[in-house]
């Protein structure tokens, strides 16, 4: 079994992966919105890019880091390995994860808007602030940790790259929220006054509703699977690091990165 990558490695990898994924979300709503007036064309070309996006990263950074690119999955791996003695998710690594995550976050925000030609940092003014909107992160997110967690513990963590960049698509349409369904990926696109946008006053709220999103999708993991029987049953997204031979069979995101 090969040794973990060292953490300065990881870290850097989530900031790298959380940035591009955001770099994607804002800047194919930048440009879906340049070449369609059409909402709804401009909301499937952003899933789209969204979705191919996201996949890319899980499967290209995940054997580094885990590829949670969204605190809310690194503290759910964290929280889980606690009650089962899982050591791959340390409170070290969540000390150090978060905050690259929410800088990569806001630094593929501004690089979006860079390529665009867009002002480097214009703080978004699309309010996002309605209990139906709260209630839809918290549905996102539980579905995103439910089935990142609900893979690994039935053995089909192999299939992270593309099962969660699909649910992300999916979600993208029957939420209202359009699924942001991660803290740092939510922070970083206040820092944009374009497509993907949320602002500043509302994102305390959706990053509330996320965290309570990631608690009830690990109850519904419990309920599902039962207590998992070694902590080995607890890798998240894709192996990594310790267990990386074990590749065929095993985070988040964001996971999606998260995502969005």
């Amino acid at each position: 079994m090969s040794a973990p990558a060292p953490l300065v490695r990881r870290t850097a990898v989530e900031g790298l992966g959380t940035a591009a994924l955001v770099a994607v979300v804002v800047g194919s709503g930048i440009q879906a919105t340049a070449l369609t007036h059409d909402i709804g064309l401009q909301l499937l070309a952003n899933s789209l890019a969204t979705v191919f996006g996201l996949g890319v990263l899980i499967a290209l950074l995940g054997p580094v880091s885990g590829a949670h690119f969204n605190p809310a999955v690194t503290l759910a791996a964290w929280f889980t390995g606690r009650r089962t003695g899982d050591t791959t998710t340390t409170l070290r690594d969540v000390l150090a994860y978060v905050p690259a995550q929410i800088a990569g976050a806001i630094t593929g925000a501004v690089l979006a808007d860079a390529m665009f030609a867009k002002p480097l940092v214009h703080f978004a003014t699309h309010d996002r602030s309605a209990g139906h909107l709260w209630l839809s992160e918290v549905v996102a997110t539980a579905g995103l940790v439910w089935l990142i967690f609900g893979l690994a513990r039935a053995g089909r963590a192999h299939l992270a790259p593309l099962l969660v960049a699909s649910y992300i698509g999916a979600a993208y349409w029957f939420t209202s929220s359009t699924s942001f369904a991660n803290p740092a990926v939510t922070i970083g696109r206040a820092f944009t006054d374009t497509f993907a946008g949320i602002a500043p006053a509302s994102v305390l709220p959706f990053v509330a509703a996320q965290l309570v999103g990631a608690a009830t999708g690990l109850g519904l993991v419990a309920l599902c699977f039962g207590r998992p029987a070694s902590a080995s049953e607890d890798e998240v997204v894709v192996p990594h690091g310790r267990q990386q031979a074990c590749a065929p069979t095993l985070s988040a995101s964001a996971e999606e990165s998260a995502l969005t």
